[in-house]
């Protein structure tokens, strides 16, 4: 790994000065942008054999239906959280939860699409992160060895390039 500093010309959201900006998309070419990131909420083995059981019911209602709710929120709202983000309006937003037996965790995955000058990977690392953090909020009184791991972007396709991760 080198130990060369980041130049601006390869932070985008640097100026050749130095300086912060919103970096301007006016002259790219709309497309159809998409993004899927996944997280995991890992549990205690008997915290989550129970919300497992459960069905993820607890006493404050369904944990997946509320985390859905956050994550869709959060993919919405990610240009209020994140300074430099462009709002956007999105065409989808999709949260989805797995129940991952040998880590006992609830995988979160969303994917977000737009049609429009600038990605919307923030979107989808925003709607998982909400999601999860609703996760760890619906089970605190659970448990507090609750861990939130693993947040990453998994594909992003559009734009200038696509990734998978």
């Amino acid at each position: 790994m080198s130990n060369q500093p980041l130049t601006n010309k390869q932070l985008s959201h640097l100026d050749a000065d130095g300086d912060i900006h919103m970096v301007d998309v006016g002259h790219k070419t709309v497309t159809t942008r998409e993004a899927i990131a996944q997280g995991q909420v890992i549990f205690p083995p008997q915290i989550y054999q129970q919300i497992k059981d459960a069905d993820g019911m607890t006493k404050k209602g369904s944990i997946t239906q509320t985390a859905h709710i956050a994550g869709i929120m959060g993919a919405k709202r990610t240009h209020d959280l994140i300074p430099l983000c462009h709002p956007l309006p999105l065409d989808k937003v999709g949260v989805s939860f797995e129940y991952d037996d040998a880590k006992h965790a609830i995988t979160v995955n969303a994917t977000v699409r737009v049609t429009h000058k600038t990605g919307v990977e923030m979107e989808a690392l925003t709607a998982v992160s909400a999601a999860c953090l609703t996760l760890y909020d619906m089970t605190k009184a659970l448990s507090h060895d609750i861990v939130i791991s693993d947040v990453r972007l998994l594909r992003k396709t559009g734009g200038k390039s696509d990734y998978q991760g």
